[in-house]
């Protein structure tokens, strides 16, 4: 997989969340939340409801049915489109990357906020993952 977040900066543990256990997990990978509290892996999905970023490798059909996932901490992160610093994050609709929010993200659907500008498409930057930042905006 590309794209994969680095992270920079723990500011929390992660949490153990649900995977199927067919289901591969790349490390640094942007994670969609389901009920109850199941993960997949992000693809092209607009928007969705984020549940945070992979702190760990689960390789397909080996028995796990459990991944850590961080919900916060400062990550090297890849924009599908230009990003300024202090611009709230949603996932974007290509796979594994992030775009600046619109007036239809909103709960989980905001991930964060850029700590740096990402000039374009397939541009790292340093960014805050911080589920839900956007609520009241």
């Amino acid at each position: 997989m590309t794209d994969e977040c680095t992270l920079m900066v723990e500011t929390e543990l992660p949490i153990m969340m649900t995977v199927a256990d067919a289901t591969p997990v790349t490390k640094g990978s942007w994670l969609i939340i389901a009920n109850p509290m199941t993960m997949t892996v992000h693809a092209a999905n607009d928007e969705s409801y984020c549940g945070g970023i992979a702190a760990e490798e689960k390789i397909a059909n080996d028995g796990k049915t459990k991944v850590a996932v961080y919900q916060g901490g400062i990550f090297r992160m890849t924009g599908s489109a230009a990003i300024t610093t202090g611009e709230t994050l949603a996932l974007s609709g290509t796979a594994q990357r992030v775009k600046k929010t619109d007036a239809t993200c909103f709960g989980m659907k905001t991930v964060g906020m850029a700590f740096t500008d990402c000039g374009g498409a397939g541009e790292t930057f340093i960014g805050k993952l911080q589920l839900g930042v956007g609520l009241n905006a």
